[in-house]
Order: C-alpha cells, then structure tokens, then sequence
C-alpha cells in the first residue's frame, strides 16, 4: 500500500497546502531580508524559482481536494487563508524577526468565523 494513500485525502490536501504555503512565503517575502541589497529582478528571479515548488504541491493539493476529498472552491480558498496565517506569523517572528502584535490574534479570530461559515454546510 503506498504511504500517501494511507492518508485521508483532506489531510493530504491540508498538508500539500501547508508545505506550499512554507515556499511561497519564503518567494514572496524571504527576498526583503536575504536580496535586499539586490536588484529588484534578482529577488523576482530567485523568488521565481522558489515559487516553482510552491506550484508543484499546491497544484496537487487543490486537484486532490478539489476532486477526490469533495472540498468546494470555497473551502480550499479558505484553508489556504488560515494556513497563510500559520505559516505567516512564525515567518514574521522569528525570520524576520518584526514584533508580535495582538493583531495576528485578530486576525486568527476573523478566519475562525470564515472557517465556520465556508464548513458549516459540509
């Protein structure tokens, strides 16, 4: 039995979609703080190519959720939105080490009420 399969199809979607959302914080934010003495088209090259693994596990994640978990469109977009938090705030922290603001709790409250209203039907 493959591994992959042995997982429940909304957990490979979330952690597909969890392991994307790592890369593509780092391509889109990762730059300010490692290319910043860099030319612009520098970062966009190296973020880029960073990007292309983000595409290559959220692409699957969204098929697999999409298309074999029964997730609406809704949904996925929304467990994309909470995960981007998730990823985000540590990010924040401890990479680039900006301040924690009780604003991320804020935040995290208003996508606790998407979460309940996209999933509430399912």
């Amino acid at each position: 039995m493959n591994t992959l399969t042995a997982i429940p199809l909304p957990l490979q979607t979330l952690l597909l979609l969890l392991a994307s959302n790592l890369f593509m914080t780092f391509a889109w934010y990762g730059h300010l703080k490692n290319l910043s003495a860099a030319p612009w088209y520098a970062a966009a090259l190296a973020s880029w190519g960073i990007a292309l693994f983000e595409y290559l596990l959220q692409v699957p994640a969204n098929r697999i959720g999409f298309q074999q978990a029964g997730l609406s469109l809704a949904q996925l977009k929304i467990m994309q939105e909470v995960l981007t938090l998730l990823v985000f705030v540590p990010f924040a922290l401890f990479y680039m080490n900006e301040p924690l603001k009780l604003d991320y709790l804020w935040a995290a409250v208003c996508l606790v009420g998407a979460v309940y209203f996209i999933f509430r039907s399912a």
